[in-house]
């Protein structure tokens, strides 16, 4: 890992966490806040590890994941800007349960738990967010158990393509939307195998709802991408 000089205090106030902070507040979170550069491939932790803190992804992207006995992959989660992980396992006092992984060359700040906990006991407003930032998280993970549980591989590949393209202002017959990461990537967040998701595509394909040109999808027909069922 390679160090950048940043001034912390500028990328903290950035920060949903922390943008309502005064100068003094940010100068004591920057006390126990440094800075990481991992490059794309590098492993940040494993788990197991000891968790000391948290981490905001500043630019970049980290994957979240669990690696079975036999040596297969599934993605909890991708961890994007602006957003941070390993707070529930910083304030549990227990190792990391997952490993995560730079799936580009990535900056990240990690704030110290000592600074964390300082902090809370001084502001309230602080304590309001970090709780509602564990709230979204863990919203987040009971969609993807009902994802995984009671809608279709296809739906859920549908799913993804029709939020992507919300969050990226591409609700548009022929409008293409560039995937964010590789499709093993996606597959895996998805809680597909390679080969199912490729099955999935090309059945899309085939029914003239998407065009597929490696990492770039175009949807043709928006309207009956949405009825779509298989």
């Amino acid at each position: 890992m390679t160090k950048t000089k940043i001034k912390l205090q500028d990328f903290l106030s950035k920060l949903a966490l922390f943008n309502q902070m005064g100068t003094q507040e940010l100068d004591r979170i920057a006390v126990g806040t440094s800075e990481m550069h991992v490059q794309r491939g590098e492993t940040l932790f494993q788990r197991g590890d000891a968790c000391t803190g948290f981490h905001t992804v500043i630019y970049g992207q980290v994957k979240l994941a669990f690696t079975s006995s036999q040596g297969s992959e599934k993605i909890v989660e991708i961890i994007g800007p602006g957003h941070s992980f390993g707070e529930a396992v910083m304030f549990m006092d227990k190792p990391y349960i997952v490993s995560a992984q730079a799936l580009a060359d990535t900056l990240l700040l990690h704030i110290a738990k000592s600074a964390v906990l300082a902090e809370l006991e001084r502001d309230p407003l602080f304590a309001r967010k970090m709780l509602a930032g564990l709230s979204r998280r863990l919203h987040g993970l009971i969609c993807d158990v009902e994802a995984y549980s009671l809608r279709s591989g296809t739906q859920r590949v549908i799913g993804y393509l029709l939020q992507y393209g919300a969050d990226a202002d591409a609700h548009v017959d022929g409008q293409e939307i560039a995937l964010p990461f590789s499709k093993a990537v996606l597959a895996s967040r998805l809680n597909l195998t390679p080969e199912h998701f490729s099955r999935i595509l090309h059945d899309l394909t085939e029914n003239q709802l998407i065009n597929v040109s490696g990492k770039n999808i175009t949807v043709l027909n928006i309207e009956k991408l949405r009825d779509y069922d298989g």
